[in-house]
């Protein structure tokens, strides 16, 4: 099942080093099959409060990603974001197909 990289970037400074991180960003993808849902376009809040754009990356799995997000391309580019912009950005894996939403529930401990 695949594996995603979620983030939401808000008060991104464009600047030549944001610009460096976006032409090199693809290539560090590439080896580990990743490849853009959602970057940038239209981008409607329709609930909350938001001032920040969604990005989500699709691998062909969880370990794709976890790779990719760990590979020395990505951690070398890594800190023209971080420095440029405020982000939460988070690694998760595809819920599947049959997957409902009280499946959820089943991952809750409780201490009865």
């Amino acid at each position: 099942m695949p594996g995603y990289a979620i983030a939401n970037l808000w008060d991104v400074d464009l600047n030549a080093e944001i610009v460096e991180y976006l032409e090199r960003i693809d290539s560090t993808m590439e080896p580990f099959g990743g490849k853009f849902l959602v970057h940038g376009g239209t981008q409607q809040v329709i609930e909350g409060p938001a001032n920040a754009v969604a990005i989500v990356i699709e691998f062909p799995d969880h370990q794709a990603v976890l790779d990719w997000y760990e590979s020395a391309a990505y951690q070398a580019i890594l800190p023209l974001r971080v420095r440029n912009c405020s982000s939460v950005a988070i690694l998760a894996a595809d819920c599947g197909a049959d997957h409902v939403a009280t499946d959820v529930l089943k991952e809750v401990v409780t201490n009865e």
